[in-house]
C-alpha cells in the first residue's frame, strides 16, 4: 500500500477513517452488550425477570441493553431494597 497515496487523497482517508469510526462503535455497542447482559445476570431479579431481560437484550440487542440501563436495573435493585 502505498502510504503517500492514502494521506494525499482525502477520498482514501476519509474511508479508512470511517471504518476506523465504525469499529470503534462496533466495539464500544459490544461492551456495553457484555456489560448488560452480566449486569442482568448479577442483579438480584428473579429466575423469570432475569430470563425476560436476556430475551429482551438479545431480540432487541440496541433498544434492549438501553432499556435495561435506563428502566430495568435501576427497578431491580429499588426492588431489592424494599
Amino acid at each position: 500500500m502505498d502510504f503517500g497515496r492514502l494521506f494525499s487523497d482525502p477520498e482514501l482517508l476519509l474511508s479508512f477513517g470511517g471504518l476506523g469510526l465504525v469499529a470503534l462503535l462496533l466495539f464500544g455497542w459490544l461492551a456495553l452488550f457484555v456489560c448488560a447482559v452480566v449486569s442482568i445476570i448479577g442483579s438480584p431479579l428473579s429466575f423469570g425477570m432475569t430470563l425476560v431481560w436476556l430475551v429482551i437484550a438479545f431480540c432487541a440487542p440496541f433498544l434492549g441493553v438501553l432499556a435495561w440501563f435506563f428502566i430495568g436495573r435501576g427497578d431491580a435493585y429499588r426492588r431489592a431494597a424494599c
